[in-house]
């Protein structure tokens, strides 16, 4: 009698199979596991694994006690008597025939980046995964995807073969054709001359480029600023908002500016750094033949060698020190051409001359009362006489022996 109440109480159940998809009801929820009412003589138990790919997950949090889940069936006995069940794989499956769906189709799809790897971005779409290569994440290759991680990103999938585990996303198409639309609108409005934003998208050692919205543009070093400047990464961060000016546009090319002209130092200059004034500036640069004093950010003027000092130099640095501060006369300046010309040694004194002392003793000094005219007959006189003192000088040796023997 209880084998047949048994065996009826048995045909009561439904029978299931391995990998059968059933719906049950949840009767009970643990951190780590979800217990099922499947109608089946066992109940069917999830476990955390087979809920989801995140271990730290609790599972209290997400399902409750009465909800209705549909599940696919691993094994009909885990060896306690339940059915083990699995929910994440379930989801895979469906997700899997989305991502084939849309492969055939060529569907933009929209999904969470999970995971940054080496080599690209790990995306979930309704719990299927898709890897999109760093190659195929942008337009131009980016060395750190990290600020992708935790986004949603659009993309189309380009291989799709679930049994070898390789579903293959593209972004960098998308991107492109993004890019290309913006690029021929942006074009269409801007003109040279206009002041626009962008974002400084990277930096180089000559300048750096900033996106103007799908378009690049090119910021060079020497349009930077008024003033000098050593670097671009002194002056800009990638990610900063910059206002710039179109200074040119050359086919496809944008070159940029922030030389602002009503920044502009050269303005008000010709009355400021007039010939004649003196000025002081710091020694910016300097080179064999000169050195470059910076008189305001955006004005440099020219000390030559030979205007340093009034003693020979051989070259600037033998007397110069970058970032030095010097005081000079400013003794040209070409507002055309934007040259000023400096001389430090025009402000230095002239070499002392004879003391005034000795010039008054020279004045005081006796001059001789015979006149020039009168000199040259006492010259001459002088001369007349000469001869007679040599005719009294004694005679050669051979005329004193010739009259010795005449007296012998």
């Amino acid at each position: 009698m209880s084998e047949d109440f048994g065996q009826m109480l048995d045909e009561t159940f439904k029978t299931i199979h391995t990998g059968e998809i059933v719906e049950g009801t949840i009767i009970d929820v643990k951190p780590d596991e979800i217990i099922l009412n499947i109608g089946y003589k066992s109940e069917g138990i999830i476990t955390r694994n087979e809920y989801s790919n995140d271990s730290s997950v609790d599972l209290t949090t997400i399902v409750h006690v009465g909800d209705k889940m549909e599940t696919k069936v691993l094994k009909l006995n885990d060896g306690d008597g339940q059915v083990l069940l699995t929910y994440k794989r379930l989801a895979q499956d469906r997700g899997n025939k989305r991502l084939e769906e849309a492969f055939e189709n060529k569907e933009v799809l929209k999904g969470k980046v999970v995971r940054v790897l080496d080599g690209g971005l790990s995306v979930v779409v309704e719990d299927s995964r898709v890897f999109i290569p760093a190659s195929l994440v942008s337009d131009t290759f980016e060395k750190d995807l990290s600020k992708y991680l935790d986004q949603e990103i659009e993309f189309v999938i380009t291989e799709f073969n679930p049994r070898r585990r390789r579903i293959i996303g593209d972004r960098r198409v998308l991107v492109k054709a993004e890019n290309e639309e913006k690029r021929k609108e942006l074009f269409e409005r801007i003109n040279v001359g206009d002041v626009v934003e962008g974002v400084v998208k990277n930096i180089t050692d000559f300048g750096c480029f900033v996106d103007l919205g799908g378009v690049d543009g090119l910021l060079h070093i020497s349009e930077m600023s008024w003033g000098h400047i050593d670097s671009p990464k002194n002056l800009f961060k990638v990610g900063e908002e910059v206002k710039i000016i179109i200074k040119e546009i050359n086919g496809s090319k944008i070159a940029l500016s922030r030389k602002f002209d009503d920044e502009n130092p050269w303005k008000g200059a010709a009355e400021k750094y007039s010939i004649g004034n003196v000025v002081t500036g710091k020694v910016a640069r300097m080179t064999d033949f000169g050195a470059f004093i910076e008189l305001e950010p955006g004005i440099d003027a020219l000390l030559h060698v030979s205007q340093i000092s009034k003693e020979h130099i051989n070259k600037p640095s033998d007397v110069l020190k970058k970032g030095e501060e010097v005081t000079a006369k400013i003794v040209d300046f070409d507002e055309e051409n934007k040259k000023i010309s400096l001389s430090m040694k025009a402000l230095q004194p002239d070499a002392p001359s004879e003391p005034e002392e000795k010039k008054e003793e020279a004045a005081e000094e006796p001059v001789a009362d015979t006149a020039p005219e009168e000199a040259a007959p006492a010259a001459e006189e002088t001369a007349a006489e000469a001869p007679a003192e040599e005719a009294v000088q004694e005679p050669p040796a051979e005329e004193a022996a010739e009259d010795t023997a005449k007296e012998e």
